[in-house]
């Protein structure tokens, strides 16, 4: 109790110090940690049988060849977006680069829902940089240190976002849902104008918006499939179902913006 008083009544320069300072100290055992997970997973993968390696070889060869059609497509379409922004004299679109990390640790409670991360300011990570995962959105940087981060997930009832639904410019507001490990992840979406119309056969696809300033345009949230009129009758609410993978992070990206291209 007397250390946590004198802990207190520290200046806060002098708190945020001690806390970073205890943070960077503990950093090394978490990533140790994280590289023997990894260790684990290699001689768990090792120990697999031929027949198991060969069908696996061949889902990959089949992944790789939609990926490959995916590239040419996205190349084809950046190619056309390049071509009316010139012709209509728009500004072009912020542009990123990727900094893959590992994910080392996951805390999921009723509060807030973070995930930490084996990239840090050595890398480029700075608060509030967007993090995105084979689903779309992961999150958001909050917290940058030397070899480590920390982020936000979406999941978060704390995290809040920019967004629309998918062929309908007008911004909405997403906001993370109380989810648990236990629990299938969701978020809620407001804000919605009252001409917009939901249901779970032909549920809505909520996706990021430029005008947050983090995100670029497009990426997946989750997907909506009932909407409600609020209080004031003036716009509609309704949960947004997150993809389940967000539960179970093993790796993610940081969108770091390009020098002189930053949103």
């Amino acid at each position: 109790m007397i250390a946590v008083a004198v802990y207190l009544l520290l200046p806060l320069v002098a708190r945020r110090f001690m806390r970073d300072g205890f943070y960077e100290f503990q950093a090394p055992s978490w990533t140790a940690l994280s590289y023997l997970s990894d260790l684990q997973e290699y001689w768990s993968l090792r120990s697999r049988s031929k027949n198991e390696l060969i069908q696996a070889g061949r889902d990959l060869a089949r992944q790789n060849s939609a990926y490959i059609i995916s590239v040419q497509e996205n190349a084809t379409l950046r190619a056309e977006l390049t071509r009316l922004e010139q012709l209509l004299g728009l500004p072009r679109e912020p542009g990123f680069d990727y900094s893959v990390a590992r994910v080392m640790d996951r805390d999921y409670n009723a509060w807030w829902q973070q995930a930490m991360i084996r990239q840090g300011g050595r890398h480029g990570l700075k608060p509030g940089q967007a993090v995105i995962f084979a689903g779309g959105v992961a999150g958001r940087v909050t917290e940058v240190h030397t070899y480590t981060a920390v982020v936000e997930l979406v999941t978060s009832p704390a995290y809040r976002m920019a967004a629309h639904l998918e062929g309908d410019l007008r911004p909405v507001i997403f906001q993370g849902g109380y989810s648990t490990a236990l629990t299938s992840p969701y978020g809620r979406v407001s804000n919605v104008p009252l001409d917009i119309k939901a249901s779970a056969d032909k549920p809505l696809r909520v996706v990021s918006s430029r005008l947050g300033g983090v995100f670029p345009d497009g990426l997946t949230i989750g997907y909506v499939s009932t909407l409600e009129t609020g209080p004031d009758g003036l716009f509609q609410a309704g949960d947004v179902r997150l993809d389940e993978r967000l539960l179970s992070l093993q790796e993610v990206s940081v969108l770091i913006p390009l020098e002189g291209n930053a949103p």
